[in-house]
């Protein structure tokens, strides 16, 4: 056979599976559906490169009076050196009565590795700092396609390593140090606990993923099922991970670093939590993940939410699995911060 023929036999296998993906997709959970046209207005299930200024504007992260208004917690700026000393911003939140050293939480925000900053999702992990008294550093990291790989990974590196480096002017104690993201903030919190364990880094107690993006080669049914629906579907992630690696995507030249789903050692990592909705494209690779850490003897606890959609518990917070989810995010860390 010659090598066009083959190129459209492939195709056509590929949009076959697709098609038949599609029909047997999960169905979201009838609270959540009613919402997604809401949604739909700031997040459009397809996000292509011609979308990502409009998304920056979008998905930009609330004023912060909207996040701690009224709330018992104080907000310093602080700034530090990224990936090769490039000065970044972090955002540091601590309950107003607090003393002492606290356990300490860093933050990296979602936005498919091209937009969104260090408020954007934060209203979840800023409940934390009522609730258990941590010390939260939400961060500004490079975004793609103007800053590739390896400026984000290496700048929430960076940021967990002077996080360590001033946990005694931060107040944050060194043995509890956690480090939370989702989506593309959860892929990148994932390799940054790689990167740690492997560089002799910062010890964490746990790290925290929410429906992480993990894998750029788009090779799960879970990828096929949701595409054109929902939040963040098939094209969305080859855009965003197309932005990240370029020409690299999907290739052998990788590094787990960025794409954790290519590590093939996970040993010796720090307990993790991983939550993901059965109706979007991360589930099959969030399940892997956690799959390939028990493999290696590690712990896992990980969470399905039968119906959910991608980030749901941001969307749709007054939802009844949003509250569920939420709920048991928080009793993790509960038990992985305690004393």
């Amino acid at each position: 056979m010659k090598e066009p023929e083959m190129k459209e036999l492939t195709q056509g296998v590929v949009e076959g599976a697709g098609r038949q993906a599609r029909l047997d997709r999960p169905t979201f959970d009838p609270e959540l559906r009613a919402g997604l046209a809401i949604v739909g207005g700031m997040f459009p299930p397809t996000v292509t490169s011609d979308l990502i200024d409009f998304m920056r504007v979008s998905y930009a992260g609330p004023p912060l009076e909207t996040l701690i208004g009224g709330r018992n917690i104080r907000c310093e700026e602080r700034v530090f050196e990224g990936y090769e000393g490039h000065p970044l911003k972090a955002s540091v939140f601590r309950h107003q009565r607090a003393s002492g050293q606290r356990p300490g939480v860093l933050f990296v925000h979602s936005g498919g590795l091209m937009f969104g900053d260090r408020f954007s999702g934060l209203d979840r992990m800023i409940d934390f700092v009522e609730q258990l008294g941590v010390v939260l550093v939400s961060i500004e990291y490079r975004l793609a396609p103007e800053y590739r790989d390896p400026y984000p990974r290496e700048d929430v590196y960076a940021a967990l390593e002077w996080m360590a480096l001033h946990a005694e002017s931060l107040g944050v104690r060194l043995d509890r140090l956690l480090i939370a993201g989702a989506s593309a903030g959860g892929g990148l919190a994932a390799g940054a606990a790689l990167a740690a364990r492997d560089r002799g880094g910062p010890r964490l107690c746990g790290q925290l993923l929410d429906y992480p993006m993990l894998d750029d080669r788009g090779i799960t049914k879970s990828t096929l099922q949701f595409d054109g629906i929902g939040v963040w579907d098939r094209v969305s992630n080859e855009t965003g991970w197309g932005a990240l690696l370029g020409e690299a995507r999907g290739g052998p030249d990788v590094s787990p670093y960025a794409a954790p789903a290519r590590a093939t050692e996970l040993c010796d990592l720090p307990p993790a939590f991983l939550d993901v909705g059965s109706a979007e494209i991360f589930r099959d690779e969030t399940v892997a993940y956690a799959d390939a850490l028990w493999n290696a003897g590690g712990q896992a606890e990980l969470h399905v939410w039968p119906g959910g959609f991608h980030a749901f518990d941001i969307f749709a917070p007054h939802t009844a699995l949003s509250r569920g989810m939420i709920a048991t995010r928080s009793a993790w860390m509960s038990r992985v911060l305690a004393d």
